[in-house]
Protein backbone atom coordinates (compact mmCIF):
# COMPACT_ATOMS: atom_id res chain seq x y z
CA UNK A 1 0.00 0.00 0.00
CA UNK A 2 1.32 3.40 -0.92
CA UNK A 3 0.06 5.60 1.91
CA UNK A 4 2.29 7.57 4.27
CA UNK A 5 0.22 6.51 7.27
CA UNK A 6 -3.24 5.38 8.34
CA UNK A 7 -5.98 7.07 10.32
CA UNK A 8 -8.67 5.21 12.20
CA UNK A 9 -11.61 7.44 13.01
CA UNK A 10 -15.19 7.36 14.15
CA UNK A 11 -14.64 4.81 16.90
CA UNK A 12 -13.23 6.84 19.78
CA UNK A 13 -15.97 9.46 20.01
CA UNK A 14 -19.56 8.46 20.63
CA UNK A 15 -19.09 4.71 20.50
CA UNK A 16 -18.89 2.44 23.53
CA UNK A 17 -15.26 1.75 24.46
CA UNK A 18 -15.76 -1.99 23.98
CA UNK A 19 -16.62 -1.40 20.30
CA UNK A 20 -13.47 0.65 19.82
CA UNK A 21 -11.34 -2.26 21.01
CA UNK A 22 -13.14 -4.66 18.68
CA UNK A 23 -12.57 -2.30 15.73
CA UNK A 24 -8.87 -2.04 16.59
CA UNK A 25 -8.59 -5.83 16.85
CA UNK A 26 -10.16 -6.10 13.41
CA UNK A 27 -8.38 -3.29 11.55
CA UNK A 28 -4.84 -3.21 12.98
CA UNK A 29 -3.75 -6.58 11.52
CA UNK A 30 -4.57 -5.20 8.06
CA UNK A 31 -2.33 -2.15 8.43
CA UNK A 32 1.40 -2.29 7.79
CA UNK A 33 3.48 -2.02 10.96
CA UNK A 34 6.10 0.19 9.29
CA UNK A 35 3.62 3.05 8.72
CA UNK A 36 2.20 5.42 11.35
CA UNK A 37 -1.19 4.44 12.77
CA UNK A 38 -3.30 7.34 13.99
CA UNK A 39 -6.38 6.89 16.18
CA UNK A 40 -8.58 9.97 16.08
CA UNK A 41 -10.15 11.41 19.22
CA UNK A 42 -8.72 9.03 21.79
CA UNK A 43 -7.60 10.51 25.01
CA UNK A 44 -8.02 9.14 28.52
CA UNK A 45 -4.63 7.99 29.81
CA UNK A 46 -5.67 4.34 30.27
CA UNK A 47 -7.08 4.31 26.72
CA UNK A 48 -3.80 5.60 25.34
CA UNK A 49 -1.89 2.87 27.19
CA UNK A 50 -4.20 0.24 25.76
CA UNK A 51 -4.06 1.68 22.23
CA UNK A 52 -0.25 1.85 22.25
CA UNK A 53 -0.12 -1.73 23.50
CA UNK A 54 -2.40 -2.62 20.57
CA UNK A 55 -0.15 -0.94 17.98
CA UNK A 56 -1.37 2.67 17.67
CA UNK A 57 1.32 5.34 17.21
CA UNK A 58 -0.50 8.70 17.35
CA UNK A 59 -3.58 10.34 18.85
CA UNK A 60 -5.27 13.67 19.10
CA UNK A 61 -7.34 14.73 22.04
CA UNK A 62 -8.68 17.76 23.88
CA UNK A 63 -8.83 16.03 27.26
CA UNK A 64 -5.59 17.36 28.82
CA UNK A 65 -6.33 21.01 28.04
CA UNK A 66 -10.12 20.96 28.29
CA UNK A 67 -10.00 19.22 31.65
CA UNK A 68 -7.30 21.62 32.83
CA UNK A 69 -9.38 24.67 31.94
CA UNK A 70 -12.09 23.28 34.22
CA UNK A 71 -9.70 22.53 37.10
CA UNK A 72 -9.29 18.79 36.55
CA UNK A 73 -5.64 17.80 36.90
CA UNK A 74 -3.93 14.48 36.30
CA UNK A 75 -1.78 13.28 39.19
CA UNK A 76 0.35 10.17 38.91
CA UNK A 77 0.11 7.44 41.48
CA UNK A 78 3.75 7.12 42.59
CA UNK A 79 3.14 3.53 43.73
CA UNK A 80 1.86 2.45 40.32
CA UNK A 81 4.12 0.17 38.38
CA UNK A 82 3.57 2.17 35.19
CA UNK A 83 5.94 4.90 36.37
CA UNK A 84 8.68 2.32 36.94
CA UNK A 85 10.26 1.94 33.53
CA UNK A 86 10.94 -1.77 34.02
CA UNK A 87 7.30 -2.70 34.50
CA UNK A 88 4.88 -3.68 31.76
CA UNK A 89 1.81 -1.57 31.17
CA UNK A 90 -1.67 -2.92 31.62
CA UNK A 91 -5.06 -1.48 30.81
CA UNK A 92 -6.91 -0.43 33.91
CA UNK A 93 -3.82 -0.15 36.05
CA UNK A 94 -4.32 2.44 38.75
CA UNK A 95 -1.48 4.67 37.58
CA UNK A 96 -3.12 8.07 38.03
CA UNK A 97 -5.99 9.95 39.54
CA UNK A 98 -7.60 13.27 38.78
CA UNK A 99 -8.08 16.04 41.27
CA UNK A 100 -10.47 18.94 40.96
CA UNK A 101 -8.23 21.77 42.05
CA UNK A 102 -11.22 24.09 42.51
CA UNK A 103 -12.42 22.07 45.52
CA UNK A 104 -12.36 23.81 48.88
CA UNK A 105 -9.99 21.21 50.34
CA UNK A 106 -7.14 22.66 48.24
CA UNK A 107 -7.58 26.19 49.64
CA UNK A 108 -4.73 25.73 52.14
CA UNK A 109 -2.92 22.86 50.42
CA UNK A 110 0.57 24.17 49.78
CA UNK A 111 1.87 20.93 48.28
CA UNK A 112 2.77 20.63 44.62
CA UNK A 113 0.07 19.38 42.27
CA UNK A 114 2.19 16.27 41.68
CA UNK A 115 5.39 15.73 43.66
CA UNK A 116 6.82 13.54 40.88
CA UNK A 117 6.19 16.08 38.12
CA UNK A 118 8.88 18.50 36.97
CA UNK A 119 6.70 20.74 34.81
CA UNK A 120 6.87 24.51 35.13
CA UNK A 121 3.63 24.61 37.12
CA UNK A 122 4.69 21.98 39.65
CA UNK A 123 8.14 23.51 40.08
CA UNK A 124 6.74 26.96 40.84
CA UNK A 125 3.19 26.89 42.23
CA UNK A 126 1.23 25.19 45.00
CA UNK A 127 -2.19 23.60 44.81
CA UNK A 128 -3.53 26.47 46.93
CA UNK A 129 -2.21 29.08 44.51
CA UNK A 130 -3.64 27.33 41.43
CA UNK A 131 -6.97 26.97 43.25
CA UNK A 132 -6.87 30.67 44.11
CA UNK A 133 -6.30 31.57 40.45
CA UNK A 134 -9.35 29.53 39.46
CA UNK A 135 -11.46 31.03 42.27
CA UNK A 136 -10.83 34.61 41.10
CA UNK A 137 -11.29 33.78 37.41
CA UNK A 138 -7.67 34.45 36.49
CA UNK A 139 -6.96 33.07 32.96
CA UNK A 140 -3.48 32.05 34.11
CA UNK A 141 -5.15 29.21 36.05
CA UNK A 142 -6.12 27.38 32.87
CA UNK A 143 -2.70 27.90 31.34
CA UNK A 144 -0.80 26.59 34.34
CA UNK A 145 -3.18 23.65 34.67
CA UNK A 146 -2.81 22.90 30.94
CA UNK A 147 0.99 22.97 31.21
CA UNK A 148 0.79 20.39 33.98
CA UNK A 149 -1.69 18.09 32.21
CA UNK A 150 0.26 18.22 28.96
CA UNK A 151 3.45 17.30 30.82
CA UNK A 152 1.61 14.38 32.41
CA UNK A 153 0.69 13.15 28.91
CA UNK A 154 4.20 13.77 27.59
CA UNK A 155 5.70 11.73 30.42
CA UNK A 156 3.18 8.96 29.78
CA UNK A 157 4.11 8.86 26.10
CA UNK A 158 7.84 8.78 26.91
CA UNK A 159 7.29 5.75 29.11
CA UNK A 160 5.20 4.04 26.43
CA UNK A 161 7.85 4.77 23.80
CA UNK A 162 10.57 3.25 25.97
CA UNK A 163 8.51 0.08 26.41
CA UNK A 164 7.66 -0.36 22.74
Amino acid sequence: MGWDGYAIGGVAVGEPREKMQKVLEWVLPMLPENKPRYLMGLGRPEEIVHAVNSGIDMFDCVIPTRNARHGSLFVRNPRAKLWERSQSLALGSNFYKTINITNEKFKKDFKLIDSKCDCYTCRNYSRAYIRHLFSVGEPLAGRLASIHNLKFYLDLMKILQNKA
